[in-house]
């Protein structure tokens, strides 16, 4: 009977730990969680396969991409023929594109963060991760809400007033148990919703287990969406500082 006392007791206060290291957990290290799962916590390459759909065409971008973190980042157009080869690189806050077309490289001003990449509804912002969903936002977690049978923190993301972003805030959906990004909204500054963003086909990849499919689809224009499969990836791989370079823009291969 004892023993059966002291091993009651145990358990109790292990959910009760529990419980508390969840309370504890407040919205930006929630966001800070999902983040560094999604895109590892100190690198990650991947394969992915991206599908523009409008009312009457879709196409198809195929590409791979490394990074380190927010500050640098490189990826290579794999399809179709006609844009394979091209390439566009981010270190800290500077930004170029490489068209071995026309053997030409092309500096990015900051102007052009908001402009769709490749055609698509994403925009060179979101390819590039020149912002920081930490770092350039204040987070409240202001609710929760079941999402596809999964309990997520609702987190509402304020941008700062320093910081050069393009949305004015979001709010964004994060399962509780895996920290797993299932659903955001963007909103412009005058806190018009512009865009939702879906991730589902939760699989295991390189050892966790992280939405496989997101769906973007803007708010004004109709039939329009675009969905961005991940084929493959790996996480925290080690990748040399000099492959983050103009050099390795013009010879990178997959």
């Amino acid at each position: 009977m004892k023993n059966f006392r002291q091993a009651t007791l145990t358990i109790c206060m292990m959910v009760i730990c529990s419980q508390a290291v969840a309370q504890d957990l407040t919205a930006r290290a929630v966001i800070e969680k999902a983040d560094n799962k999604f895109y590892g916590e100190e690198s990650a390459v991947a394969e992915m396969k991206m599908t523009i759909v409008r009312p009457t065409w879709e196409r198809t971008v195929e590409f791979k991409s490394w990074n380190e973190g927010t500050d640098k980042s490189l990826t290579l157009i794999t399809a179709p023929a006609s844009e394979k080869g091209q390439t566009f690189l981010k270190r800290g806050n500077e930004m170029w594109s490489w068209n071995p077309s026309i053997s030409r490289l092309i500096k990015l001003p900051p102007s052009m963060m908001s402009q769709g990449w490749m055609g698509s509804d994403y925009t060179n912002d979101d390819i590039l991760q020149e912002s920081s969903i930490v770092n350039d936002y204040t987070h409240e977690i202001v609710g929760e809400e079941s999402l596809e049978g999964r309990m997520c923190y609702k987190i509402k993301m304020v941008a700062r007033e320093d910081a050069t972003v393009i949305w004015g805030h979001q709010v964004r959906w994060i399962d509780k148990d895996d920290f797993l990004f299932l659903k955001a909204e963007l909103y412009d500054a005058d806190g018009y919703l512009v865009r939702t963003e879906t991730g589902s086909r939760i699989r295991e990849m390189d050892g966790r287990m992280i939405p496989t499919r997101l769906e973007l689809i803007p708010e004004e224009e109709p039939g329009n969406k675009t969905i961005l499969l991940i084929e493959d990836i790996a996480f925290n791989v080690k990748i040399p500082d000099q492959f983050f370079s103009q050099q390795n823009m013009k010879r990178v291969r997959q």
